[in-house]
């Protein structure tokens, strides 16, 4: 077969819309997406009826009725150590396997990853210039 005929062959498939195909693979996403969605909701409303009551409302984390507002403020330095700590752990994800390929790569790939490392040095350096690290 040439790619003439599987071109005729595509064609014919997905008819005259070339966006067909695409179509059909949402749709089938969507159907494999909510098929088990619908399946639990039936299987919920049919064997496991609502047994409302004051032991089922109660609160259940810690035992202890809430005081006070929920909205609270928490400081911004916890959110910017929780970033530093995201950054610099998904270079070591990166970094591992540098580290077991690096006789077996090219000039280009270690180029590359030094530049990955210079690049995370230098937003260490600029968060430590901002005063990110600093817990005040």
């Amino acid at each position: 077969m040439n790619n003439v005929e599987a071109a005729k062959g595509y064609h014919l498939m997905t008819g005259s819309n070339p966006y067909l195909l695409i179509i059909l693979l949402i749709a089938g996403a969507l159907v494999f997406a909510l098929t088990p969605l619908a399946i639990a909701w039936i299987w919920s409303r049919k064997f496991s009826p609502p047994k409302p009551g004051a032991t089922k409302n109660a609160i259940y984390e810690c035992g202890l009725e809430s005081k006070g507002d929920a909205w609270i403020q928490f400081k911004s330095e916890y959110y910017l150590y929780a970033i530093m700590f995201l950054i610099f752990d998904v270079e070591a994800v990166f970094l591992l396997p540098f580290a077991v390929a690096f006789g077996g790569l090219p000039v280009g790939g270690a180029i590359a990853m030094m530049v990955f490392v210079l690049l995370l040095v230098e937003g260490l350096a600029w968060a430590w210039q901002k005063g990110v690290l600093k817990w005040g």
